[in-house]
């Protein structure tokens, strides 16, 4: 019974490895103008105000928005954010591993092993 579980809790595990990355970037897309690196981006600025006052913290949230606006969906380095959230973010969430479940990617020849 034990291995049971075990085996069904490891093909969850690999199951939510290789689709949620795929569900947030798609989430993004649709119902913002945002892709991971952009919201990442978004995120971490709105952490710097440093004042109370109204007027400031619109102005920051403003300038957060263009910055961030700028790699997310219609920006001027949209393929750079683009590029950073599929081979950076979700890299990152995936232990290193792409959506095919290699180290490097499956195109690139190489030594064998190395891409599974």
């Amino acid at each position: 019974m034990a291995s049971n579980i075990e085996w069904a809790k490891q093909k969850y595990n690999e199951q939510y490895e290789v689709w949620m990355p795929w569900i947030e970037d798609t989430f993004l897309k649709y119902f913002t103008k945002d892709n991971k690196a952009s919201y990442s981006t978004k995120e971490q600025l709105d952490k710097t105000k440093v004042t109370g006052v109204e007027q400031v913290d619109t102005l920051q949230d403003n300038v957060h928005g263009v910055v961030a606006g700028q790699v997310g969906q219609g920006g001027l380095l949209q393929p750079v954010g683009d590029l950073v959230s599929k081979e950076g973010l979700n890299r990152t969430e995936r232990a290193g591993k792409d959506d095919q479940g290699g180290y490097l990617p499956t195109g690139l020849p190489g030594i064998p092993g190395l891409t599974k």
